[in-house]
This record gives C-alpha cells, structure tokens and sequence, in this order.
C-alpha cells in the first residue's frame, strides 16, 4: 500500500491548487477546480460511489456501508495549499534511510536539524522535501492521498464492517472558505476528522476563537508648506495608535494557549492609514475581552484627536470547536484509541490556528483533526515522513473499524 500512497501523493503534488484572497470566485483559482476533476475522475475510477462536485468545487464521494445500521462518518481535506509561497513545479525530492544530515534543497537552502529538530524523529525513516524553490503541498495533498487510499481499501474488502464512509475535498481552506459552501445536511455523516494536521500522532479538538480587526484613521492633508495647525497625518495616529497596543502580547511571544494580538497590515497616506489586526484566543471570554480592548483604545484616542477621528471595524472568522466536540467526547475517544491500536503515541494539543472543521463543527458536524505526517506547511522547508503517511491511512481505517464495534451514535 506505501508505494501506491506515495505514487498517488507525488502525483498530486504536481497540481499547483494555491488559493487567491484577492479573487472573489469560489473557488478562488481555476486550477483548483480543475484538480478536483481529476479527483472526480480517479474516485470514480476507483468505485467509489455517489461522485458528485459541485460548481463551488466540492468534491464527495461515498463508500457503502456494508452494515447499514452502524453510524455514518465522513473524512475531509482541502485540494488548495496556501498563497504564502509558490506551489508551482513541485519537484519532491525523497530522501530515503534519513541519517540525520542537513538535506539539501537545491542550490542554495538546506533543511537543517539545528533549525529544525523536528528531522531528527525521523532517523531510519524516508523523507519527502521539497527543492527549495516551492511549498511541498503535503498540507492538504497529503491528506488527500491518505483518504483516497484508506478508503480504496474499504472498497476492496467489503469483508470489513463498517457504516456508510463519506469524503470531502473543499477548497479555498486556506483562505478561510472551505466550510463557505460545505452542505452539511447533504452529507450526512453523524462526526467527521479532517485529516489535516502535521506530526503523528497529532489529534486535536481546540483551536483559536478568531477575529480580525480594521483600525482605519481619518486625518487631513494640506501642503506641507501651509501645514502649521492644520495638517494632521493620519499616519502618526496609526503609529501612536499601535506604539500602544500590548508589546509582548503577539505571536512571536507566545505559545500553546496564550493568545495575541498580530498586527499583519499597514498602509496609509496624510489623510487616511489603515491597521488590520488579527485577535486569537483560546478561551471565549478573554477573546471578548481583546475585541472590547482595541474598541475602549479607540474610543479613548477620539477623546483626545480633534479634527481626526479613528473608526474599528471587527468580525469574527471561527470559533474554538471544543465547544462543540466535547459534548461528543466518543469521536476523540476512538480517534485515540486507534491511534494507539497502530502504534502511534496520540499528541493531543490545541491547534494554534484554524481548520474547516472548526466552522463545519458550529454547523452541526462535529469535526476534529488527525494527522498527515507533515511539517513546515506553507514554505520551501516542508517536509513529511513515509512511514507517517502510511501510518495516517492505518489510522483512518482502524477509526472507521472501532466505528462499526462501538456502534455509537453521536
């Protein structure tokens, strides 16, 4: 099965599906839809029933159930990788029996074990890189092939009981759309997983309460040269503005499950500068609490500004899905436990970010996150180990095998 799994993986990876904020399209990139046709085509290929994929470029498939009583589970990924950095021409690399050297990646990076510690885990193991020039696009490929092929299996042993099995390829994920378009009537299932996480072993059912924010100042302009008394640059407000937010209160200080304030954009002239900001916390009420700080810091600014003035606008992106999948505790238990059924130690521990399944599970789908094997997402130094990837199909069959024995509904 490993060769088949990396075959399939090395063949998806070929497909550039980067996403685009800037477009308003679902999805955001044509290259993306064309991807799934190709995953259209294959899963139909492959027997899988019900193919369907929607205009939006949502992609399902179903696998019988061989017992139809037993509970219905679904399995999810995302066919798009991140706009961070270029995921045109992939040219994986395989580094088989990794000895714990530095690796290089083409001409100029290399993949370091004194900047990445991580690589020494994987000593006697084979990696897969990238050659320093792209993304890998393991985050979501990986999971993606993990699915097709656990499933695959399903559908060649119809000797193994199980409920209905669904899957779904969304796009636009890393944007912050994936669940946008996601029916999750349509699909049915009572739980899912996305498999969409790094390290084995990683399962998680907690993640940011997320938000952005737009501080956006109003000054005014004038000539420089007749400016005494009436310029004011909306540029120097934005400055003071977050010269006074929380200093140690950001990303690069904190870590497991400390929040921040992130400051990812700036722009302005004289008459008008913008702040957007990004709020992330863990627990629901200090998340609150930072929107209604950056509002009392506004409003105590415009008591002082005459003739300029500072407006904040805030939305909320995703909320923690603990709240959600706690109440159906059985779904991480069997996670869990099959993970422990195939050898791999569980590393449960809160998502510092966000994933489809955060939003599908305040949509009525509880969802958490397993694995891929990967490392680095979003950059020239991701990497994932082989024998992870195998061991994220051995999981999500053993999942839906302790399934059908628990026979639980959620």
């Amino acid at each position: 099965m490993t060769q088949v799994l990396l075959e399939r993986f090395l063949r998806y990876v070929s497909f550039d599906t980067q996403s685009d904020p800037s477009q308003c399209s679902i999805p955001s990139t044509d290259k993306q839809f064309r991807f799934s046709e190709l995953l259209f085509t294959e899963l139909n290929q492959l027997g899988f029933q019900q193919v369907e994929l929607t205009e939006k470029g949502y992609l399902t498939a179903v696998v019988p159930a061989t017992q139809p009583d037993l509970p219905c589970i679904g399995f999810i990924a995302h066919v798009d990788t991140a706009p961070d950095f270029s995921g045109a021409n992939v040219k994986p690399q395989i580094i088989e029996d990794y000895q714990g050297q530095v690796i290089a990646l083409g001409d100029t990076e290399v993949l370091c074990p004194k900047q990445f510690p991580s690589l020494k885990r994987y000593i006697g193991q084979s990696l897969i890189t990238t050659d320093g020039t792209t993304l890998l696009g393991a985050d979501n490929k990986a999971g993606i092939a993990e699915i097709i092929t656990a499933l695959h299996t399903l559908i060649e042993h119809p000797e193994i009981p199980h409920g209905e099995v669904k899957l779904c390829f969304t796009p636009d994920e890393e944007i912050g759309r994936g669940a946008d378009h996601f029916d999750v009537e349509g699909f049915g299932a009572d739980w899912a997983y996305t498999i969409d996480g790094g390290e084995i072993g990683e399962l998680e059912y907690e993640n940011f309460n997320a938000a952005s924010a737009v501080v956006t100042v109003f000054g005014n302009n004038c000539h420089p040269g007749t400016a005494y008394e009436v310029m004011i640059n909306a540029q120097t407000i934005a400055c003071q503005f977050h010269a006074q937010m929380p200093l140690n209160d950001t990303p690069e200080h904190s870590k497991d499950y400390q929040g921040f304030f992130h400051l990812i954009g700036m722009e302005g002239v004289t008459e008008q500068a913008k702040l957007t900001y990004i709020i992330r916390d863990f627990d629901r009420d200090q998340f609150e609490r930072r929107k209604e700080q950056l509002v009392e810091q506004v409003e105590s600014f415009n008591r002082q500004l005459t003739g300029a003035r500072i407006e904040i606008n805030i939305q909320d992106s995703y909320f923690n899905m603990k709240e959600q999948v706690t109440p159906h505790m059985h779904i991480i238990d069997i996670a869990k436990q099959a993970m422990e059924n195939q050898g791999v130690e569980p590393l449960i521990k809160p998502i510092r970010g966000g994933t489809d399944g955060a939003r599908l599970s305040f949509m009525g789908l509880p969802c958490p996150n397993l694995f891929t094997g990967g490392h680095n997402f979003h950059g020239k130094h991701e990497y994932i180990c082989i024998e992870s990837m195998q061991k994220a199909v051995d999981v999500i069959l053993e999942v839906v095998k302790l399934t059908a024995t628990k026979n639980c509904k959620s």
